[in-house]
């Protein structure tokens, strides 16, 4: 059977279609496309460990998210990761918010969960949340279960 410009071009077209639905996908799973910097503040958090946490990764409070991370740096005197995070400005934080990394599933991203707290006074823009826990690196976990002395019990 001979082939037609009209099938080439059908076949070419579905080839395309198939492409941008691929790079479509692409940009939701890895969220590149979904967040502003309009209408938002920073904070910043100290934490130990900051595991796998990468840029763009949410930060949510009771599983909504509210924000992204923005900046991950290192404090030369202490050694600390320094997490920056922009917040929608439409929610407002107490002072004594936490901040904890935690894991999206088993293997999942990582994101950083923020529990308010019950003062009245509000975390200012540029303000910084003081009390933080470190993320859970499963390597670690793993590495003292195996090589736990046994006689410690």
């Amino acid at each position: 059977m001979q082939n037609t410009k009209t099938q080439d071009t059908l076949v070419g077209l579905f080839v395309v279609i198939g492409i941008a639905a691929i790079c479509f996908m692409a940009f939701k799973i890895s969220n590149l496309s979904s967040f502003s910097k309009q209408n938002v503040y920073t904070i910043t958090a100290r934490f130990e460990n900051s595991g796998g946490l990468k840029i763009k990764s949410p930060v949510s409070i009771a599983g909504v998210r509210i924000g992204r991370v923005s900046k991950i740096s290192v404090d030369k005197d202490s050694y600390e990761s320094i997490v920056e995070m922009y917040i929608n400005s439409q929610y407002k934080l107490p002072d004594d918010t936490t901040a904890s990394i935690f894991t999206a599933g088993l293997l999942g991203e990582q994101y950083v969960s923020l529990e308010p707290g019950g003062s009245e006074e509000v975390i200012n823009p540029n303000g910084v949340i003081d009390i933080t826990q470190s993320a859970i690196v499963l390597e670690e976990m793993i590495g003292q279960f195996l090589f736990k002395d046994p006689v410690d019990n």
